[in-house]
């Protein structure tokens, strides 16, 4: 099988990579119920050292990195609750966690979550985390110039791969919000 980017050894259907994703992972990928079938994701096998962006795009190549998202653990706060989301944008750009983030949640303090909460919440490894699969209740802030690419490279849930994804799966997503200027240069 080949990938619909990158130039990737070892590439296969998501659903036939069950046993390399992590159980929440594999959980949604299993149970996939979106527009876009789940024949159509990719589970690419790459080294765990690469997992970083910039070091995966310094070992595959810039142009990756103009089809590539990060998914971010955020915290907004509001009187003493806090709500724990994800972000979803172009691996370019950056969140814009004070502005459109905060507002989305109707947070008064907004702010990237420590990473043992990320981890922890997600069930998914630091460097690895993913829309797909996070917790049901959670909501899933995803940048509109992430859904118009035709893929999009992400990470599987651990250090360990990479998914990759049609761009428009991602507004299908249990409680996705599609925002416009989510991710900033």
């Amino acid at each position: 099988m080949r990938a619909p980017m990158g130039d990737f050894d070892a590439v296969r259907p998501a659903t036939e990579a069950l046993d390399l994703l992590v159980a929440p992972v594999a959980d949604a990928v299993r149970g996939w119920s979106g527009d876009v079938p789940a024949e159509q994701l990719s589970h690419v096998d790459t080294d765990p050292q690469w997992a970083d962006t910039a070091t995966f795009v310094e070992h595959y190549g810039q142009d990756i990195l103009e089809q590539s998202a990060n998914c971010v653990v955020v915290a907004g706060k509001r009187g003493g609750e806090s709500t724990l989301a994800a972000c979803l944008v172009l691996s370019s750009t950056r969140v814009d966690v004070n502005g459109v983030v905060r507002r989305q949640l109707g947070a008064r303090k907004a702010s990237f979550a420590p990473m043992d909460t990320a981890t922890g919440e997600t069930g998914m490894e630091y460097g690895g985390i993913t829309p797909i699969g996070l917790p049901a209740h959670w909501q899933l802030l995803v940048d509109a110039a992430v859904v118009d690419l035709p893929y999009v490279l992400i990470g599987s849930g651990s250090r360990r791969g990479k998914l990759i994804v049609p761009g428009k799966a991602f507004a299908g997503l249990p409680n996705a919000v599609v925002l416009e200027g989510l991710g900033v240069a």
